[in-house]
C-alpha cells in the first residue's frame, strides 16, 4: 500500500443542497489528477446523487465509495421536542458502504431519517444503526459529531462513552475516529484528544478533510451559496460561516503534511477505499409483476387483450362510416406484439393497460397519447392512446426500436379531478407508498436566476442587479457562458465595476448547482416490492413519499417510470359535455365526432380560438389567419410548425406558402414526393426524416430511427458513418450521388427542427375536440373553461369577454338557477353560487336544498323566511344581492339592500314562531303586505355601484364593465391589451385601464415606487412605476378613473410586465395625443358636401395633428391625402363623434 496516497473519505458534493459546490465530473477530474485510487461521496442526509456519482466515477476509472453524512438523534428517532436545543437535536455521523449489503443497509437507513426520524434534520438513532451496521463502515464525523462536540465541549469522559457505544454498534474494525484540521479554534486540541481516545480504545483514526469546494479559492462562493441557504447577506455578522478557507478538495500531498505525526490517519484511507467494493447492477429490468389469468403468460395474455381491442377498434371504424384494410391493421398488430415480446416489454403494457382500464370505467377522462406512444397499433387497440397511427402515418419504431435497446416510455394524461384517483388505485394494486411513489426533482440556478440570487447574498441594489440579469439572452437553458459571448456590456461592466465582476465570478461558480428539491409533477415509480431495495426515499413538502433519485436515474435502475400528468382541458372537455348533457339532454360521444366537421375549421380559420387546447396564444391566433387550416393533418402541422426552430428559420412563412399555391413545392427527386406531400415538401416531421432514410436508401425503419436520433446530438463520428451508409443505399437506389448528398444535408438541417408527429397528433386531436365543442355549443364550453380556470383573475376576465364575442351572455349567479359551479339557462351562462364570496358551502346547500323541495324563491320575504338564517346569515344574503344572485326575485339590488335588515327580522320572528308552533292568524295579511310586487319608483343602483358590488362579491365584472364606455378610446389610443402584451416583448406599447391595487415599496435608497395592478377588458397586468415616475402619478392612482400609461414591456419570467415611462390620466392623454389622425372615405357615392363638412370640422377644431384622408376605391386601390397645416386638428371626443357621423363609425383611427 502506497504511503505518497490518499483518499477523501469525507466530500460534500453539490447535493448537500446550498452547501457545497463541488460537482461530480470536476471531482473525479481532480482525483484523476491526484492519482486518487477512490473517492467518496458523503452528502448531508440524503443519497439524491448516489447513483449518477457511481457511474461517473466508474466511467473515469475511478472508484466510487458511496456514503452519507447520516444525522443521529441523541436518543430515540422518534422523539420530538424541546428536550434538547437545536444544535443537539442530531449528530453527525459518516456511514460508507463497504458491501452490497452495506448499501441496502443505507438505503433503508438514510429513508428511515425522513419518513421516520425527520425533527428539523432526516434522522436515524442508535437502534436502527445496530440493526442496519453489516456492510458498513462508519466514521466519527466533524465537530458536530457526537464525539467531536462533546470534546468541543470538554466533555473527555461523555466522548469516550460515545466512541465505546458506536465501537460496539458498528463492530470493531468498522469504526474509525475521524481527524480533521482547518485551522480553527479547538481543532488541535479535539485532534490530539481523538487519538488518545482511540488508543484507550483500539479504535483506529482517519484523516478526512470534510471538503464543500473544489480549490481554496471558491471560498468566497461557497460563503455566498451559504448565504442562499440562510437568507442572509455576505455583510452580516450574523449569518453561517465557516470561518476558514481550508474546506477544499486537498491533494495527497498537502492532507499527508498535515497529519504527518499520525500516518495511520493516511493509510487508513486507503485502506477503507479497499474495503469498499460495491456494484449497481444498471443492466436489468425491475418491472412489477402483473397479475395474469392461470390459463395465460404475459406474452399471450396480452396477445389476447389486443386482439381483442383491435376487433372493437376496427368496428367502432365502420360504424363511424371508414371501411379500414383489417388485414394492414392485424399485419401491423402481429409485427409490434412480435417485437414488444422479443424486448421483454408485455408486462409493461399490460400494466398501463390496467390502470387506463381502470380510469375509464371510473369514468375518468383519459388522454389520446402523448409523445411516441400514439406510433403504436397495439396502444391504440389496448386504448393506451386513441389516435389510428395508420390513418395518419405513425411509426411504431419512434417508440419503441428493435435495433435500439430502450425503455419504452408511455405518459398518460388524465383528468386533474381523476389523476390522484388513478395513482391511488396503482399504489394500492402493488403494494402501498414504498413501493410505488412520486419521483424528486431538482431546481438549478439558472443564468438569470444565479445573478439575482448572488447579488442579493452581495448586498447590491435590485435595480443594478436586475439590469446585469436582464442582459443574459431571454432563451431556454442560455449560459452564463453564452450570455458572457454574445452581449459585450459584460466584458465593458467587469472592467468598470469591482462588484459587478466579484458578482459574475461568483454567479459562473454557482451556476446549475442544484438550489431546491421537489416532486415532479407527473412522475411515478412503480414496483411490486419495497422500492428501498433499489434507492432511498425521501418525504417532500406535503409529506408524500417520494424517491430520492431523479427520473433518469430511476429509469437507470430499470423501475418502471410512468409519467401520470394532469391535462386541465380533459376536465373542461368533460365537464362541457356535463353542461350538453343537463342542459340539452344530448349525450355527445367525444371520441366520436367528426373531424371534417365545417363549423370547426371555420372557427380555426377565423383564429376565434381563445380557450382552444394549444391554439389560443396570439401568435398561434396569428398563424391560424395565415394558414386556414381546412383539414385534420392541417391541425397536426400548426402543432409541430409553432415552435422557436422552425419559427425563427423562415420555413413556416415556407410552409404556408406551399400550402396556398404561391410557391412551388419542389422534390429533389419523384420518391421523395410519397413522403413530403402530406407536409408541402417541408420536412416538419422526425418520422419524414425516417421514412426518406428507408425509402431513398433502404434503412430499416429501426436503422432510420438511429439516423434521427445521430442528427439529434449531432455527433462528427456518428454522422460520418451515417452520410456514408445513407450514400451507399443511395447508390443502391440509382440516385446520383450529388443529390444524395444535397438531400442528406436537407434532412441533417431539418432534422433539428423537426417534431415528434405521433405527439403532434395526438394533441391535436385534443385541440380540434375543444375546437368542435366551441363551434357548436359555445354556451357549454365555455362554462366548463371558466370554470376550470376560476382561480385565474385573468384568465376568467379574457373569457368572460371573448363569451361577449361570440354572442354567449355571462350573467351573475342566480338563487333560482344557478348550481354550485357554471350552469346553462334559458341560453345564458349563469356563474355558479359557489363563486360568490362570503357565502359558504353550509349556505349554499341550505339554499339548494329549499329550493329544491319548494321549487325556487318568489321574493326576498320568501327567501328569508325559508332558508335557515343561522347558517345563511345578513352577511350572506348582502353577498347574494351584491352579486346579482337575487335578480330574479323582482326587485332592484339598492331595494333588496335597503329592506334587508327589516326583511330578516321580520323572517327570523316567524322562524321562532314556527319553532313554537305559535303560527298567527295574520300573517296571511303581512304576507300580502310585504309580497307586493317592484314598485316603479324603486331605488336602483348605479352602473358604476353595480359593477363594484359585482367585483366585490365575485371577484369579476360580470354584467358589464366599467371601461365599456371607453371602447373607442381604447381602440384609438392603445396599441395593447393585458392579453395580447407578452407579444410585444421589450418593446414600447401604450395602454388603458383601471389601477385595480397598487402596492407602495420602498427602494435601498429610501424612495416610494409603485407596482400597479392595471386591469383592462381582457385582464390584468402588472406594471412598474420607479420612483421619478411615481412621484408625479400617485394621485391618478387614487381614484376609480381610468388612465393611460407608456412604457416598455418587460417579459422576464412567466408574466410579462410593463416598466412605465409615462403615465396619465385618459383625459389627459386624448387632450395631449399627438400624431396623426387618418380619415377613411369611400369614393362610391361620395358627394361634395360630404367632404365640405368634414372640412368644416376640421377647420373649426384646429390643433397640431396632422390629417390624412384615404380615398378608397371599389379596385380597392387607395389613395392617400396630408391635408394642409391649416386642417391640422385637435382630435376631441366631439371632432370623432361629428366625422364618425358623416363616414360611419369605422372612419377614423390614430397613430
Amino acid at each position: 500500500m502506497s504511503l505518497n496516497n490518499f483518499v477523501h473519505l469525507h466530500v460534500h458534493t453539490l447535493y448537500s443542497l446550498l452547501d457545497s459546490s463541488i460537482r461530480h465530473e470536476a471531482l473525479f477530474k481532480r482525483a484523476e489528477e491526484f492519482n486518487m485510487p477512490a473517492v467518496a461521496m458523503t452528502d448531508h442526509g440524503n443519497l439524491f446523487g448516489a447513483l449518477e456519482f457511481y457511474n461517473g466515477a466508474k466511467k473515469r476509472g475511478i472508484k466510487p465509495i458511496i456514503g452519507c453524512e447520516v444525522y443521529v438523534a441523541p436518543e430515540s428517532r422518534l422523539e420530538r421536542g424541546s428536550k434538547h436545543d437545536l444544535r443537539d437535536a442530531s449528530y453527525h455521523l459518516i456511514l460508507l458502504a463497504e458491501s452490497d449489503k452495506g448499501y441496502k443497509n443505507l438505503l433503508k437507513l438514510v429513508t428511515a431519517g425522513y419518513l421516520e426520524g425527520f425533527y428539523y434534520k432526516p434522522r436515524i438513532d442508535k437502534e436502527m444503526l445496530a440493526e442496519h451496521a453489516e456492510g458498513l463502515i462508519a466514521l466519527s464525523s466533524c465537530s458536530r459529531g457526537e464525539i467531536g462536540h462533546n470534546l468541543y465541549r470538554e466533555n473527555v469522559p461523555r466522548a469516550i462513552k460515545m466512541a465505546a457505544q458506536y465501537n460496539e454498534i458498528m463492530g470493531a474494525g468498522n469504526f474509525f475516529l475521524e481527524l480533521q484540521y482547518h485551522k480553527l479554534e479547538n481543532q488541535e486540541r479535539i485532534n490530539k484528544e481523538m487519538i488518545q481516545i482511540g488508543d484507550k480504545l483500539s479504535i483506529p483514526v482517519v484523516a478526512t478533510n470534510n471538503c464543500h469546494y473544489m480549490d481554496r479559492m471558491d471560498f468566497r462562493a461557497h460563503e455566498i451559496l451559504l448565504c442562499l441557504q440562510t437568507g442572509k447577506t455576505i455583510d452580516d455578522p450574523y449569518r453561517m460561516q465557516y470561518k476558514s478557507d481550508e474546506f477544499y478538495f486537498k491533494s495527497p500531498q498537502e492532507m499527508i503534511a498535515l497529519f504527518r505525526h499520525v500516518p495511520d490517519a493516511i493509510t487508513n484511507t486507503l485502506e477503507i477505499a479497499e474495503r469498499c467494493n460495491i456494484n449497481l447492477d444498471c443492466n436489468q429490468l425491475n418491472f412489477p409483476e402483473y397479475p395474469i389469468p392461470e390459463t395465460y403468460n404475459l406474452e399471450s395474455y396480452l396477445e389476447y387483450k389486443a386482439r381483442e381491442g383491435l376487433t372493437e377498434r376496427l368496428k367502432v371504424m365502420e360504424e363511424c362510416g371508414r371501411t379500414p384494410d383489417k388485414s394492414i391493421y392485424v399485419a401491423r398488430l402481429d409485427e409490434e406484439l412480435k417485437i414488444i415480446n422479443r424486448m421483454g416489454y408485455p408486462g409493461y403494457f399490460l400494466i398501463v393497460w390496467d390502470f387506463i382500464h381502470y380510469a375509464r370505467e371510473q369514468k375518468i377522462p383519459v388522454g389520446p397519447g402523448r409523445g411516441s406512444a400514439a406510433g403504436s397499433i397495439v396502444a391504440y387497440a389496448l386504448r393506451i392512446t386513441d389516435i389510428d397511427p395508420l390513418q395518419f402515418g405513425l411509426m411504431f419504431e419512434r417508440f419503441l426500436n428493435p435495433e435500439r435497446v430502450s425503455m419504452p416510455d408511455i405518459d398518460i394524461d388524465f383528468c386533474m379531478n381523476g389523476r390522484e384517483k388513478v395513482i391511488d388505485y396503482v399504489t394500492h394494486k402493488y403494494g402501498g407508498n414504498r413501493n410505488v411513489t412520486q419521483i424528486i426533482t431538482f431546481g438549478s440556478m439558472n443564468a438569470k436566476g444565479v445573478i439575482r440570487d448572488v447579488g442579493r447574498a452581495l448586498d447590491m441594489s435590485y435595480g443594478e442587479v436586475d439590469k446585469i440579469a436582464k442582459m443574459v439572452p431571454d432563451r431556454l437553458n442560455v449560459t452564463l457562458a453564452d450570455a458572457f459571448k454574445e452581449e459585450p456590456q459584460f466584458t465593458k461592466l467587469r472592467k468598470e465595476n469591482e462588484k459587478v465582476a466579484e458578482l459574475l465570478d461568483i454567479a459562473v461558480n454557482l451556476e446549475g448547482l442544484p438550489r431546491h428539491c421537489s416532486t415532479h409533477a407527473a412522475g411515478v415509480v412503480i414496483s411490486s416490492v419495497p422500492l428501498t431495495q433499489f434507492l432511498p426515499l425521501y418525504k417532500g413538502a406535503n409529506d408524500e413519499v417520494v424517491t430520492q433519485f431523479s427520473m433518469g436515474n430511476v429509469e437507470k435502475l430499470g423501475l418502471l417510470k410512468m409519467d401520470f400528468l394532469g391535462l386541465r382541458t380533459l376536465t373542461v372537455i368533460d365537464n362541457a359535455l356535463r353542461l350538453i348533457k343537463e342542459s340539452t339532454g344530448e349525450e355527445l360521444d367525444i371520441e366520436r365526432i367528426p373531424i371534417t366537421d365545417p363549423k370547426t375549421y371555420e372557427l380555426l380559420c377565423d383564429a376565434r380560438t381563445l380557450g382552444v387546447f394549444q391554439l389560443e396564444s396570439g401568435g398561434m391566433r396569428d398563424l391560424l389567419k395565415k394558414m386556414k387550416p381546412d383539414c385534420f393533418e392541417d391541425i397536426i402541422a400548426l402543432l409541430a410548425l409553432y415552435r422557436p426552430g422552425p419559427l425563427e428559420s423562415g420555413m413556416v412563412d415556407d410552409y404556408v406558402k406551399r400550402k396556398h399555391g404561391t410557391l412551388e413545392s419542389k422534390y429533389e427527386v419523384p420518391q421523395l414526393e410519397e413522403v413530403l406531400k402530406e407536409t408541402h415538401g417541408v420536412i416538419l416531421y422526425q418520422e419524414q426524416v425516417m421514412k426518406i432514410a428507408a425509402v431513398l436508401s433502404g434503412y430499416s425503419l429501426g436503422e432510420a430511427d438511429l439516423l434521427r436520433r445521430a442528427m439529434g446530438k449531432k455527433k462528427a463520428e456518428e454522422m460520418a458513418a451515417q452520410g456514408k451508409r445513407f450514400m451507399e443505399g443511395a447508390r443502391e437506389n440509382q440516385i446520383p450521388p450529388e443529390k444524395a448528398e444535397k438531400i442528406f444535408a436537407l434532412i441533417d438541417k431539418f432534422a433539428g427542427y423537426g417534431f415528434n408527429k405521433s405527439h403532434s397528433a395526438a394533441y391535436a386531436l385534443v385541440s380540434y375536440q375543444t375546437a368542435y365543442l366551441k363551434a357548436h355549443y359555445p354556451l357549454q364550453f365555455f362554462g366548463a373553461l371558466i370554470t376550470s380556470d376560476m382561480d385565474n383573475t385573468d384568465k376568467v376576465i379574457r373569457y368572460i369577454h371573448d363569451c361577449r364575442e361570440n354572442n354567449v351572455e355571462v350573467r351573475p349567479p342566480d338563487i333560482n338557477e344557478s348550481s354550485w359551479s357554471f350552469s346553462v339557462a334559458h341560453g345564458k351562462l349563469l356563474f355558479g353560487l359557489g363563486a360568490i364570496k362570503n357565502v359558504g358551502t353550509a349556505a349554499i346547500e341550505a339554499v339548494l336544498k329549499v329550493r329544491e323541495s319548494n321549487g325556487g324563491f318568489k321574493s326576498l320575504k320568501d327567501f328569508c323566511e325559508t332558508v335557515d338564517l343561522r347558517v345563511a346569515n345578513k352577511r350572506v344574503i348582502e353577498s347574494l344581492i351584491k352579486s346579482g344572485a337575487c335578480d330574479s326575485l323582482g326587485h332592484s339590488r339598492a331595494y333588496m339592500m335597503k329592506y334587508l335588515q327589516e326583511t330578516m327580522e321580520k323572517a327570523q320572528a316567524k322562524q321562532r314562531d314556527l319553532l313554537l308552533g305559535q303560527s298567527s292568524m295574520f300573517d296571511t295579511f303581512d304576507e300580502e303586505e310585504n309580497d307586493a310586487g317592484p314598485q316603479d319608483n324603486e331605488e336602483q343602483l348605479s352602473d358604476e355601484d353595480r359593477l363594484k358590488f359585482e367585483k366585490e362579491t365575485i371577484g369579476f365584472y360580470v354584467s358589464g364593465h366599467p371601461l365599456d364606455k371607453y371602447q373607442k378610446e381604447i381602440h384609438r389610443f392603445a396599441d395593447a391589451s393585458s392579453a395580447t402584451v407578452s407579444d410585444h416583448k421589450n418593446q414600447t406599447v401604450h395602454m388603458i385601464g383601471l389601477p385595480a391595487k397598487v402596492s407602495v415599496k420602498t427602494t435601498k435608497k429610501g424612495d416610494k415606487m409603485g407596482i400597479i395592478v392595471l386591469e383592462d377588458l381582457q385582464g390584468s397586468i402588472e406594471v412598474i412605476l420607479w420612483p421619478e415616475i411615481f412621484a408625479t402619478s400617485e394621485s391618478l392612482l387614487s381614484d376609480d378613473s381610468p388612465i393611460w400609461i407608456c412604457g416598455k414591456v418587460d417579459a422576464e419570467g412567466n408574466t410579462p410586465k410593463v416598466i412605465v415611462d409615462q403615465i396619465c390620466s385618459l383625459e389627459d392623454a386624448k387632450k395631449n395625443w399627438k400624431g396623426t389622425l387618418h380619415i377613411h372615405i369611400r369614393t362610391p357615392g361620395l358627394e361634395r358636401s360630404v367632404m365640405l363638412a368634414v372640412r368644416d370640422i376640421l377647420a373649426s377644431n384646429h390643433g397640431n395633428n396632422e390629417v390624412e384622408i384615404h380615398f378608397l376605391f371599389p379596385d380597392n386601390k387607395e389613395k392617400v391625402v396630408t391635408v394642409g397645416s391649416h386642417l391640422r386638428v385637435s382630435p376631441s371626443d366631439e371632432v370623432v363623434s361629428r366625422i364618425e357621423k358623416i363616414l360611419g363609425e369605422d372612419a377614423i383611427h390614430f397613430e
